[in-house]
């Protein structure tokens, strides 16, 4: 065999080989773009579920206090992903962020959740801080959310931010995603309005029976951390979605290489197989004649 066909043999394996981690890496990624599809379809049922007992405070007590006045500076946090092969997924989020933001003339402050989103969002003109932990699955969540919460709150305890903005990739079918944003701060008359806004399912009401702040502010509580929760699980959906898609086209474009590459061993070796026959041949007719 000529070292053309055994250099193209070992490119053959080694293909094989990639073959095989890029069909685990697939599996993977669809088992975990089902667990987080699910959490977010659960927890569209809760939030709307929040939202009606806001509602419901709502109408039945007076409006929150309005804030005191304070510095306007913006904290945006923003949900990207620790590692690589999601294709695009932290790029079009980046320039989503950076083209929304130029809108807003306050100051901005940005908290990035996830190593690649903040080395792509490290090369803009935006004020970068401390960064997140991403979550590796559904149980870590709720432990990122409480210490997002802790840190926004003390923030606004300070003064050192007025308002708060969600920035992350919102799944729109299996593999198909779009950047998506949500104001989670402060709760003003606007966000108030929107929420009274809201159609009751029934013809009746319900009421609040004693401990109508204490309801309202737990309510409040489970809004602040579902909305948080739902962006990190909807992210982390979008983000194996992009990987999914992005290992399907990997695995595509090696079995189209792999059948080019067997059919080109293939024909080496009918040609290596070929000569050895001819020179068979010749050596059996000069026998023959001699």
């Amino acid at each position: 065999m000529s070292e053309s066909s055994v250099t193209l043999k070992r490119k053959i394996n080694s293909a094989a080989d990639l073959h095989g981690v890029v069909r685990a890496m697939k599996a993977m990624a669809a088992a975990n773009v089902g667990q987080y599809e699910n959490a977010v379809e659960a927890l569209n049922d809760y939030y709307r579920t929040v939202q009606l007992g806001l509602f419901t405070c709502f109408h039945q007590y007076q409006a929150l206090p309005s804030e005191q006045q304070r510095k306007p500076c913006i904290a945006v946090l923003v949900f990207g992903s620790d590692q690589g092969l999601v294709g695009q997924f932290n790029d079009q989020l980046a320039d989503f962020v950076v083209a929304a933001l130029a809108k807003r003339a306050e100051e901005k402050v940005i908290f990035c959740i996830g190593e690649r989103l903040q080395s792509r969002l490290a090369e803009t003109s935006l004020r970068l801080a401390s960064s997140f932990t991403l979550p590796k699955s559904i149980n870590a969540i709720p432990t990122l959310v409480g210490i997002m919460l802790l840190e926004m709150e003390n923030r606004r305890a300070q003064g050192q931010i007025s308002e708060v903005i969600i920035f992350h990739n919102q799944p729109m079918s299996r593999s198909i995603y779009q950047p998506s944003s949500q104001r989670l701060l402060p709760l003003d008359d606007i966000w108030q309005k929107d929420l009274k806004s809201i159609i009751w399912p029934s013809d009746k009401l319900p009421e609040v029976i004693n401990a109508g702040e204490e309801t309202l502010l737990a309510f409040i509580h489970e809004y602040l951390f579902v909305s948080l929760y739902r962006a990190c699980a909807e992210s982390l959906a979008s983000e194996n979605a992009s990987r999914l898609a992005t290992m399907l086209r990997a695995e595509k474009t090696i079995d189209e290489l792999l059948e080019k590459m067997n059919s080109r061993f293939h024909l080496l070796r009918q040609n290596s197989i070929d000569e050895e026959l001819f020179d068979l041949i010749a050596g059996f007719e000069l026998l023959k004649k001699e």
